[in-house]
């Protein structure tokens, strides 16, 4: 059997039953003090927040998604990343979660409603 026989078809509805309780598990009291500790030594910088935020929000997605029948490790965790990415043109919620999940790694970003570039003026 290979690997791919291992990997469950993603549904928007399982989709949607996984980032939500990626979310819930995100927003639990352990992994908000461990999230909030990591943002706080590392400010608003995006590279130490994809080195020290990231890894930890993957982890519990990993978590997460394993409970789901995803295999464990970065096999899993990049077969699913995948599989949302389709199903995110097709399903607002679906990405709108992800977006939610997304924010615990990186910073907020400003953008400038305008088409002017500074350049112009």
């Amino acid at each position: 059997m290979s690997k791919t026989d291992t990997i469950p078809s993603l549904t928007s509805e399982m989709a949607l039953l996984i980032l939500n309780k990626t979310i819930e598990e995100l927003q639990s009291p352990e992994n908000t003090k461990k999230i909030e500790e990591a943002r706080d030594n590392v400010g608003n910088e995006m590279l130490k927040m994809m080195q020290h935020l990231f890894p930890i929000v993957m982890q519990i997605q990993m978590d997460v998604i394993k409970e789901f029948g995803f295999p464990d490790g970065r096999d899993g965790i990049v077969k699913f990343a995948q599989m949302l990415r389709s199903l995110e043109r097709e399903d607002p919620e679906v990405a709108r979660l992800h977006s939610t999940i997304k924010a615990f790694y990186l910073p907020a970003v400003s953008v400038n409603a305008t088409n002017e570039s500074p350049a112009e003026d």
